[in-house]
């Protein structure tokens, strides 16, 4: 019997957990666990209701490894889904180790102290896991995870050379809120604030955040976006798997009044990710906007319209130029009927769940730690076609050259 362990209660594992419940036939037995037991009692209440699966809840401190490798002892899963904080990636995969257990996530590692997000401290295990049999697969979200995927089916497919790469994600919802993050603020401002870099000429290359932006226009009537160009981790591992890349961008869209808040926040230090003394106490600026801020998990009732994300990947086949444009549009109305979460979430919850299933069929499992594009995209790309995000393919280029920065 193939046995998981979710870890995390937020939108994402919320929505994985709902469709590893649809897939009997392959996830027999799913377990959840988080800090806060009460979320995950909300977690199993709504898939017994949607689906007729019970799921075992659990308590844990994903940041303590005694704790951790008990509970992972005791339960003994074929498989753990860290989709919890990325500071506790090392933590999890130090349990799998100790336990025999195989790992997945969603987010590379980053420390606390720091707002830099790097796969180095993570490709660091792999020959640990390649020595016990184990497989560690990085990145099965969406951006990173999905993107990555494309971009290798693009390679295997359409071209013989890539050569440019852009990621645009485009959240094109809108809410109630006056000011919200749709996943865990935290880590979300963490990640646009930081220092941008795009890969150029075979170096990646900084710039101030937010400062390079365009207009980018959606398929499907979704509508025109102003997106910003910053550091996404998948460019770290597809500029090492592609050496023929000569650019790679990620670019992600925001509202004009989201930027004017983030700015105003970041000028009064309310972004701040070091402590300062507040009245004999400790705290973390941004940790505290954080409770203060409504939690993504909540946002899917009052969510409306669609997001977008996709590739635009440019270079030679059988020496003639080509372009194509890979895509998936994603409604928040009918993510939050299906699993009762919001898009963002849903499009990173389902990889997951596909990550997972083709680690557990055998599919995309060798022992070792690898990231998204280093396994056969088409197994990946057919599940996501039928189990909830369908893609689409156009050959064109949605970037016009003359625009491009």
């Amino acid at each position: 019997m193939n046995t998981i362990l979710i870890v995390g209660a937020g939108g994402v594992s919320s929505v994985t957990a709902h469709k590893c419940a649809q897939l009997p036939e392959v996830f027999h037995k799913i377990h959840l666990a988080s800090r806060t037991l009460s979320k995950c009692h909300l977690v199993a209440a709504s898939v017994r209701q949607r689906t007729g699966r019970e799921i075992s809840t659990h308590h844990l401190d994903a940041d303590n490894l005694d704790e951790s490798i008990l509970l992972l002892r005791t339960l003994r899963p074929d498989l753990l889904l860290n989709l919890a904080l990325p500071y506790q990636n090392l933590t999890l995969m130090d349990a799998c180790l100790a336990t025999g257990t195989s790992y997945l996530d969603t987010a590379n590692y980053e420390p606390r102290e720091i707002a830099r997000f790097e796969y180095k401290w993570q490709w660091q295990y792999h020959e640990r896991f390649r020595k016990q049999n184990l497989c560690a697969l990085l990145g099965s979200g969406f951006d990173p995870g999905v993107t990555n995927v494309f971009t290798s089916f693009a390679a295997k497919h359409y071209f013989d050379e890539i050569v440019e790469l852009d990621i645009v994600d485009v959240n094109g919802g809108e809410n109630t809120e006056s000011f919200a993050t749709n996943f865990n603020s935290e880590i979300n401002i963490r990640e646009v604030s930081a220092v941008c870099r795009h890969w150029e000429n075979g170096q990646f290359v900084e710039s101030p955040s937010f400062s390079t932006h365009r207009t980018f226009s959606c398929p499907e009537g979704i509508g025109d976006f102003e997106i910003y160009r910053m550091y996404h981790e998948e460019l770290e591992s597809l500029t090492q798997a592609y050496p023929s890349l000569r650019r790679a961008q990620f670019w992600m869209s925001f509202s004009p009044t989201y930027l004017r808040n983030l700015k105003v926040l970041s000028n009064v230090g309310m972004t701040g990710i070091q402590p300062v003394d507040y009245r004999e106490k400790s705290v973390v600026p941004l940790q505290f906007l954080k409770s203060l801020l409504p939690d993504p998990g909540s946002l899917g009732e009052s969510t409306t319209g669609k997001t977008c994300i996709g590739c635009i990947i440019r270079g030679t086949k059988e020496e003639e130029h080509r372009t194509i444009y890979i895509y998936n549009s994603c409604s928040h109305e009918s993510s939050f009927a299906e699993t009762g979460s919001q898009a963002v979430s849903y499009t990173t919850g389902i990889p997951a769940m596909i990550g997972a299933k083709l680690m557990l069929q055998g599919r995309w499992f060798e022992a070792g730690v690898w990231n998204m594009e280093h396994f056969d995209p088409d197994p990946f790309m057919e599940d996501l076609n039928t189990l909830g995000l369908p893609w689409s393919i156009e050959e064109h280029d949605p970037f016009l050259k003359e625009n491009r920065p």
